[in-house]
């Protein structure tokens, strides 16, 4: 798959060699916190990442899980996710490093898988689940027009205890490129 670029962030495969890089990211607390997994060790980082790896060579393939760099720089400061769902569905995910916070790498990322998501993949519909303490992410769906659909009591068991989620979803028809 060829890269995608927005207007901040380019996407695109992860390599076994992004290893450090995705290690700084899923293996991070502050980052980890917000997630629907607790922090990889270098171990479980070097296998997830060898999983992700293999996925996108799959003809196939059940996910989109890419790695977010800036432009002029190669180097891994996030990741995102659109995995199709069901027939026209597809549930979006990211991550951008705490070391890069607030400089709206997390919206443009979102932003160009939304294009992929609804272009590409000629999906219908696309969900978020995001805990509710997890303002930053809240901001994101909604500049990028997301509602909000309602709580999901304990939908995921992480650092050792179950968090609520709330879901939003943005439909094809509401979908604007330019926001």
């Amino acid at each position: 798959m060829e890269p995608l670029s927005g207007a901040l962030t380019t996407l695109r495969e992860f390599r076994t060699t992004d290893l450090e890089d995705y290690l700084a990211i899923a293996g991070d607390d502050r980052v980890t916190t917000w997630m629907a997994f607790d922090s990889y060790d270098r171990a479980k980082a070097e296998q997830n990442l060898a999983g992700i790896v293999q996925r996108s060579r799959q003809e196939d393939r059940p996910d989109y899980m890419l790695a977010v760099t800036r432009p002029d720089d190669d180097h891994v400061i996030g990741f995102a996710r659109i995995a199709p769902s069901g027939a026209w569905g597809a549930k979006l995910g990211y991550a951008i490093g705490a070391d890069h916070w607030g400089h709206g790498y997390a919206t443009d990322a979102a932003r160009v898988l939304l294009r992929f998501a609804f272009s590409t993949l000629g999906r219908h519909r696309v969900t978020a689940a995001i805990g509710p303490e997890n303002e930053a992410s809240i901001k994101v769906v909604k500049r990028l027009g997301f509602t909000y659909e309602g709580h999901l009591r304990d939908h995921v068991f992480t650092n050792g205890d179950w968090r609520d989620s709330l879901l939003y979803s943005l439909l094809a028809d509401e979908y604007s490129p330019r926001r």
